[in-house]
């Protein structure tokens, strides 16, 4: 783990351990780091399930397998 020395404002900090349950600067930070990784995550998977569900109106597939055939 990577020692990093950054400012931190120490209302939002205490805010931060109030909504999460913690009681240090690290725990505080790595949780709100797990939870932004793990919502940048969600979404994602949220958006690769719209694409398969509704690729057919948005994208070409003939046009597609001409460009691959095509080397492009």
């Amino acid at each position: 783990m990577a020692r990093t020395v950054i400012d931190v404002d120490d209302k939002m900090l205490a805010f931060a351990q109030q909504q999460l349950g913690t009681t240090t600067k690290r725990d505080t930070i790595n949780r709100a780091l797990t939870i932004a990784a793990a919502i940048s995550a969600d979404d994602r998977a949220r958006a690769l399930r719209w694409l398969q569900e509704n690729a057919e109106y948005y994208l070409d597939f003939d046009v597609l397998d001409e460009r691959e055939r095509a080397g492009l």
